[in-house]
């Protein structure tokens, strides 16, 4: 697996391959961020968002048995994985469901916040996760930042403190807002966001299991945790309304961005590095700026403009240290490659 993952990371490949990979990466970013607060805000018959998140678990849980199977080559092959690494793996299965519990708290919380702020927003201020995934990467994985790292990370914080003093106010939105709930509930998606990626980050590192049969142990686990969170949230209402009330094809756009975004954009990183993943995050909060104006009546003012510069200018600083992978010794490069798909 180990020579699998060094042959995968070693594939060249070219400028136009890699200007894709930038512009997926943004369009589903920006795409997600603004779909998901128009769904929240401005359409009618609010849909539940715990069965949104359920939903997004097991269609996440079929991409990864799907991407599984042809990592395996055959059906025979990939059935005999699932029963050992799954089926007969009860420990496995417990180990990875505490970041199924982490990540199911951190995907209801954006749906919160989206509901509470708009969409430029949200997308500044939950770059909040950079400094979170540092923090824990530093705690639980001993590793050290560079001074530059350190820099950008209090950059960034400046950056979101200051979009948040005085935030801009969307005139197009129906339905009433509480910004404070919205930055409390970014901050819990954060907190989340930087625990849960370093905890797997951790787990992929203690074995040579294969990436998509971790993805499958995490999501099964995610499954019944968004069920039972369905059922104690919003359980009268579902079974009076129906689990899919509320849903129109921008919903459904949601719940495919949520599906194959993170595991597309993972795999996508792969081959790129943290100079294009810092590009696509600016881009990704320019377009959702762009999109808040037009669909939402987005008022910017200068505060905003100038804590959006500060953090989009502090995730480029973050990146660099890492451009130069040819000091990275080999033995470290499955780590790094890890480290980069976890803090997508």
């Amino acid at each position: 697996m180990n020579r699998q993952r060094s042959v995968m990371a070693s594939e060249p490949v070219t400028v136009v391959f890699k200007l894709y990979c930038l512009a997926v990466m943004t369009l589903i970013a920006a795409a997600y961020t603004v779909a998901l607060c128009f769904t929240r805000t401005v359409s009618s018959d609010l849909y539940f968002s715990t069965a949104a998140v359920c939903l997004t678990e097991l269609i996440k849980l079929l991409l990864s048995l799907g991407m599984l199977l042809r990592e395996s080559g055959d059906w025979g092959r990939c059935g005999s994985v699932v029963v050992s690494n799954i089926l007969r793996s009860p420990v496995e299965l417990l180990k990875l469901s505490v970041p199924s519990v982490v990540y199911a708290v951190q995907n209801n919380m954006a749906f919160v916040a989206l509901s509470n702020l708009d969409a430029a927003v949200y997308q500044v201020t939950y770059q909040l996760k950079i400094p979170c995934t540092a923090l824990c990467t530093v705690l639980m994985l001993s590793r050290s930042l560079s001074r530059l790292q350190w820099f950008s990370v209090f950059m960034l914080c400046g950056g979101v403190t200051l979009v948040q003093w005085t935030p801009p106010q969307a005139t197009k939105v129906q339905v009433e807002q509480n910004p404070f709930l919205g930055f409390l509930a970014i901050a819990v998606a954060v907190l989340c966001s930087g625990f849960a990626g370093v905890y797997f980050e951790k787990v992929l590192k203690s074995s040579d299991t294969s990436l998509w049969v971790r993805n499958i142990q995490m999501y099964l686990s995610g499954i019944v945790v968004t069920l039972i969170g369905v059922f104690v949230t919003d359980g009268a209402q579902v079974l009076e309304k129906g689990f899919f009330y509320g849903y129109t094809p921008w919903v459904c756009v949601v719940i495919f961005l949520a599906s194959v975004g993170g595991m597309y954009t993972s795999v996508v990183v792969k081959y790129t590095d943290n100079i294009m993943k810092g590009f696509s995050t600016a881009a990704a909060i320019v377009l959702s700026t762009v999109a808040s104006v037009i669909l939402f009546g987005l008022q910017i003012t200068a505060a905003f403009l100038g804590g959006a510069l500060l953090v989009c200018v502090s995730i480029y600083l973050y990146g660099l240290p890492k451009q130069d992978t040819s000091r990275v010794q080999k033995p470290s490069s499955d780590g790094e490659d890890t480290q980069r798909l976890i803090t997508v």
